[in-house]
């Protein structure tokens, strides 16, 4: 099969990537799983995908690593970040990485494709109306340092000066499904 037609989900949850999986294979994609860092290199050494939708938080590790991996060895690959852990820090390190877009979960398979397609920025989108609230920079701050950290719980918590089991509540009151 072409290359351009070629996907790479990099997903742990089995679920959703087989239901992933299964609806770009009825639109004509050539689909190869994983679910981490280590099982991408291996496949890469087997396909030459066009398109890949990395989740950002992996249970051995960071998306991120998977999006520099991926952009590294082909350049012109289309890759979509999809997290449950949405924070400005991580789009932006994301699309610095090498990925063509960022997307919230829960997102579909339209969201994907057409993130896929879109090539050039769209300046006809308003910025927020209303600003960020306190709750909200917290949420960033937690983030940026997840990742600034691997998202290693325990050495978040110590480089943001809060107990570890104070993190890990915040983390779950804000988990997305």
């Amino acid at each position: 099969m072409e290359t351009e037609r070629t996907l790479l989900i990099v997903e742990d949850d089995e679920s959703f990537a087989r239901a992933l999986r299964r609806s770009f294979e009825r639109r004509g994609y050539d689909v190869h799983n994983c679910n981490g860092l280590e099982e991408m290199r291996g496949l890469l050494d087997e396909v030459q995908p066009g398109y890949a939708v990395v989740d950002l938080k992996l249970a051995t590790g960071s998306g991120l690593d998977c999006v520099k991996e991926l952009h590294d060895s082909d350049d012109e690959m289309r890759i979509v970040v999809l997290t449950g852990f949405a924070s400005i820090a991580t789009a932006v390190e994301a699309i610095k990485l090498g990925a063509c877009h960022y997307l919230a979960k829960p997102s579909n398979t339209d969201d994907i494709e057409a993130a896929f397609e879109r090539t050039e920025g769209d300046t006809s989108i308003a910025p927020a109306a209303r600003t960020t609230s306190i709750k909200n920079l917290e949420w960033e701050r937690i983030h940026e340092t997840l990742v600034e950290t691997g998202f290693n719980i325990s050495e978040t918590a110590r480089r943001l000066g809060m107990h570890r089991r104070t993190l890990a509540r915040k983390l779950e009151k804000k988990r997305v499904p």
